[in-house]
């Protein structure tokens, strides 16, 4: 049973809260990705941007890839939500939480629409590409320190 406050209203759990506060940082007016028609997204979306001439590197190296988005730019992977979650996606990729994306006159065009009805490109093989081409060593491989 959910649990309500004394005005009758549910309050926002944590995971909400702090999915609103990671949207709040978005310069502009933000815009939202959406998937195509015809496609579900069962565990929710985010995207991972990539300056365009380093997309042009990463796509080729992916053994599958989802729904592709790109503007002047960047391009965009759609990833599940929560992607990021134990990941530092090394720069100039940004994390893109709810899809959200800078504001501009027009959303990023669909440049790769995925073989399947969900528009996930997998999120471990695109990280482990952008790290290799940005010569970074992925989160858990790194040496921990005491």
């Amino acid at each position: 049973m959910a649990m309500r406050a004394a005005s009758g209203v549910r309050p926002l759990g944590l995971d909400t809260m702090v999915r609103l506060q990671r949207g709040r940082h978005t310069a502009g007016t933000p815009l939202r990705l959406t998937v195509p028609d015809g496609m579900t997204a069962p565990l929710g979306f985010d995207a991972v941007a990539a300056p365009s001439l380093l997309g042009q590197q990463v796509l080729p190296r992916l053994p599958r890839v989802g729904c592709v988005y790109a503007d002047e730019t960047h391009w965009w992977w759609i990833v599940p939500s929560d992607s990021d979650y134990a990941l530092e996606w090394p720069a100039p990729a940004r994390y893109a939480t709810g899809a959200v994306v800078p504001g501009g006159a027009d959303l990023p065009a669909l440049l790769h629409r995925s073989d399947g009805t969900v528009p996930y490109t997998p999120p471990i093989p695109l990280y482990l590409a952008v790290c290799r081409l940005t010569n970074t060593t992925p989160t858990w491989s790194r040496a921990v320190s005491a």
